[in-house]
């Protein structure tokens, strides 16, 4: 339980009660920290906050950063503990999935940015990463300042790899 009135700042109550989760083995070297919107959710705190969980785990030497992939448990340079499939691809192919069934319909936006980062619980940077994705497999097309839409189906992939 966190004390929001307490002289300790929610950052470092945050980053004590992971800091715990490694010492105790729960998170290992290489794993990834938690998201910084999955913080946001369980600790009900704001991304400005969840961004200073992950600095002071990175000062007090138990994670470090890799831009665009996430915080991870260690020391730099360590081995990671890689996902079978990069959480971007996993999202684009859910995304698909909802083209392939009708869900989200040809010429019509799919989800933007901010209600990927809420549904999926990623950082900006893996939303983005997701639309690139689909658009370079050929399941939407951009309008600058308009949104992603999806393509008419004779453009769709024929595999969705």
């Amino acid at each position: 339980m966190l004390d929001r009135d307490g002289p300790v700042p929610i950052y470092k109550q945050v980053a004590d009660l992971i800091r715990e989760q490694i010492e105790s083995g729960e998170l290992k070297a290489g794993e990834p920290v938690p998201s910084e919107a999955k913080l946001e959710r369980d600790y009900d705190i704001a991304r400005t906050t969840a961004r200073r969980v992950a600095r002071e785990l990175r000062e007090q030497g138990m994670a470090y950063t890799i831009q665009g992939e996430g915080t991870f448990v260690g020391q730099p340079g360590a081995p990671r503990v890689r996902q079978k499939t990069p959480l971007y691809q996993r999202i684009a192919e859910e995304i698909a999935g909802r083209i392939q069934r009708g869900e989200i319909a040809p010429n019509r936006a799919i989800p933007g940015e901010k209600v990927m980062m809420q549904e999926f619980g990623v950082a900006k940077v893996t939303a983005r990463q997701a639309v690139a994705h689909l658009r370079e497999q050929g399941w939407v097309f951009t309008v600058a300042y308009r949104g992603t839409y999806v393509t008419s189906p004779e453009n769709w992939p024929t595999n969705k790899s």
